[in-house]
């Protein structure tokens, strides 16, 4: 039985944890849509991905390409030969490319003519000859931000690489990969089995490597972990909490993972739980557990990486090192509990924000006067907002924050209550940072909301303010997020804020600091342009999003209701033959010198057509009128449907450039009218069909 069973496997120094998940899927892909695009099939590709390995087996992989008819098509007969018969310099030319004579070229009939073709039958490559160049072409595509160089060679990967196992059924496909050539040599665990491993069959590669102490299956590792750590948490009497993020880095970091449980003493639960938590998981990459209640209990579960022979003395060790931490954390916080605002406040002076934009103190008195003006226009406590922007970053000098980065905000909030500034002071303190990222939750109070929104508008009117807008993959301020999060605020918590009013108010802040021009328009048209990306999130499709952005809407909220009201109006049946005869509207008003009257001259009606629609167009208007200053414009885009059939009848009866210059003009001011009431809501002439 012919086994046809693919083994790649790039042996490395321990790779970086966090992106072990990551390499090992863009490598599958990688190689999968290359085998695809060379057309050699085959049955599964499985992934294997540990700290010392990234491997691919593939089951099922043709030997080979299947052979094919390749056809080139020259010139035109008439083209390829002259008047006396003889081959001209297209036939000769082509004939030449193609590596043959012209005598062996045959001829093609279609329906266009007769072509002189070069057919010839290409052999397919053997999977041996091809594999090496599709593994290299797939590692060099790799999401590796910065690669290393190690020894005299030119080879770069995310870590070096020691061996590389390649091998086709038990043949071993010679070749050579990042300087180091192909084998069936692998090695197991480091301390466990260190000796080398020869692979004589693909289809053992897993448990050979088991056998050594490797569990090579990212996905099954994963699993594992989660079994033991669960079993040791019910012993303790607690639920074990992995999140996501750190699962996955754990998983990264063992070949043969074995969980263990430690204690820490009781009275660092005086601390605050972030605070713990992030000491275990951040520097020690420990699970934290809970009780049934969701309190935080004195233990942790740790992923060792070898089976000791000894487990009481890993326990101690890990109690031993993580002790210090926690002590260390008490004395940050015992520290920053005593220290005064003023102090902080202080400090951030010495703080650069950005060298053309002040000090981050500078930043604090902007956002806190932007955020009491957001306060007062949604009925807030102003005086709040202000002290929530003035604060808010304190924290950032905390000897905690300083130790702890990710708990900047909180730590704030924690401060805040401590000194017992007003509850949503200290809410808000940690809500301006939200959201983090997307889908992440929005800021509740609204002292929160109007410090969060000013804390980005800030940011964004500053950097634009001085020429240095996001370019590219490039965007060291984070404004996108900065962006789409104010929009978020805005629209999910249903604000009734004027986006452009606001940057002006930002902007205003700068004195003698900015040096663009329009830095409002120019941050406002960015912001905009981040809501398509936020609409095709939803679903919601980009004509619909272009037919509302014609319209301007300075209010994120108030645009929002526009986009809804549009998407429910393109599922009636009279959206289609509307936006048609709208678009038909505007092409005709885009080409006259002047703008139609402003009224309509009844007299002048003259076909029973045009006189419906004025009148259908008559009895609509005050009902929509009545609408839009209620902002309900899903009601008055329904109800604006019943003038389909009326516009249809006009178009279909009446022309409207007729030669009476008047009546031909009053027309057009009907026209006018009729686009003038849908334009008050979108331009619906950019729907599609």
């Amino acid at each position: 039985m012919i086994n046809n069973t693919l083994l790649v496997e790039i042996g490395t120094e321990e790779l970086p944890p966090k992106a072990l998940k990551k390499l090992s899927e863009a490598f599958g892909k990688e190689v999968a849509e290359a085998l695809n695009e060379q057309e050699l099939s085959y049955e599964e590709l499985k992934l294997f991905a540990s700290p010392r390995r990234l491997s691919i087996l593939i089951s099922g992989l043709a030997a080979q390409q299947a052979d094919k008819e390749v056809e080139r098509r020259g010139p035109a007969l008439k083209a390829a030969y002259d008047a006396a018969g003889e081959p001209t310099r297209a036939a000769t030319g082509f004939a030449s490319s193609c590596g043959v004579e012209v005598s062996d070229l045959q001829q093609m009939e279609t329906d266009k003519g007769t072509w002189l073709v070069y057919k010839v039958k290409e052999m397919g490559k053997a999977v041996t000859e091809l594999v090496p160049q599709i593994v290299e072409n797939a590692l060099s595509k790799l999401p590796i931000p910065k690669r290393m160089r190690w020894g005299d060679g030119d080879a770069a990967f995310v870590r070096p690489v020691h061996w590389i196992v390649m091998m086709y059924g038990g043949q071993v496909i010679d070749a050579e990969i990042l300087g180091i050539q192909s084998g069936n040599t692998t090695y197991g665990h480091r301390f466990h089995a260190p000796e080398a491993i020869t692979i004589s069959d693909p289809v053992d590669y897993e448990q050979q490597l088991k056998d050594a102490r490797v569990i090579a299956d990212y996905k099954l590792r994963q699993k594992l972990i989660i079994e033991q750590v669960n079993v040791i948490a019910d012993k303790i009497g607690g639920n074990a909490v992995m999140e996501e993020e750190l699962l996955d880095e754990v998983t990264g970091m063992v070949e043969w993972p074995v969980a263990l449980s430690g204690e820490f003493e009781q009275q660092f639960l005086e601390l605050p739980d972030e605070v713990l938590v992030s000491t275990m998981a951040s520097h020690q990459k420990y699970f934290h557990v809970n009780d049934a209640k969701g309190t935080l209990m004195p233990y942790f579960i740790t992923v060792s990486n070898l089976q000791s022979t000894n487990p009481a003395i890993v326990k101690q060790g890990n109690e031993r090192v993580v002790r210090p931490r926690l002590s260390d954390s008490v004395h940050f916080w015992k520290t920053d509990l005593a220290t005064e605002y003023s102090v902080w406040e202080w400090a951030l002076e010495k703080v650069v924000f950005q060298k053309m934009l002040g000090s981050t103190a500078d930043k604090s008195r902007r956002v806190a006067s932007l955020a009491g003006d957001i306060a007062h226009s949604l009925s807030g406590n102003v005086e709040w907002a202000t002290r929530a922007g003035l604060i808010g970053k304190c924290d950032l000098m905390s000897e905690m924050v300083g130790e702890f980065p990710d708990l900047q905000g909180l730590m704030g909030r924690y401060y805040a209550e401590h000194k017992q500034e007003p509850t949503e002071v200290c809410q808000a303190i940690e809500e301006q940072y939200l959201p983090r990222f997307a889908g992440d939750q929005l800021p509740v109070t609204i002292t929160g909301q109007s410090i969060a929104i000013a804390e980005k508008l800030d940011t964004l009117i500053g950097i634009f303010g001085i020429g240095q807008p996001p370019t590219g993959v490039k965007d060291p301020f984070a404004l996108r997020r900065a962006a789409l999060g104010c929009l978020r605020i805005m629209i999910e918590a249903k604000l009734d804020l004027d986006l452009n009013d606001l940057l002006s108010k930002a902007a205003e802040n700068y004195v003698d600091v900015i040096t663009e021009k329009d830095v409002v328009e120019q941050v406002f048209n960015y912001m905009l342009e981040r809501l398509r990306g936020y609409y095709i999130d939803q679903k919601i499709s980009v004509d619909i999003y272009e037919a509302v952005v014609a319209k301007r809407p300075t209010k994120p909220y108030d645009f929002d209701r526009r986009m809804h009201a549009v998407k429910a109006f393109g599922v009636l049946a009279e959206a289609e033959s509307l936006a048609a005869a709208n678009k038909r509207i505007r092409n005709i008003l885009k080409k006259l010198d002047s703008q139609p009257a402003d009224q309509i001259n009844i007299e002048l009606l003259d076909e029973p057509a045009e006189k419906d629609l004025f009148s259908a167009l008559t009895k609509v208007k005050d009902n929509i009128r009545d609408n839009l200053e209620q902002q309900q414009y899903t009601e008055a885009l329904a109800g604006m449907a019943v003038l389909r059939e009326p516009v249809d009848t006009f178009f279909d009866q009446v022309m409207v450039m007729c030669d009476d210059a008047r009546v031909k003009n009053n027309r057009l001011a009907l026209l006018a009218q009729l686009r003038s009431l849908f334009m008050e809501i979108a331009d619906i002439s950019s729907l599609q069909s």
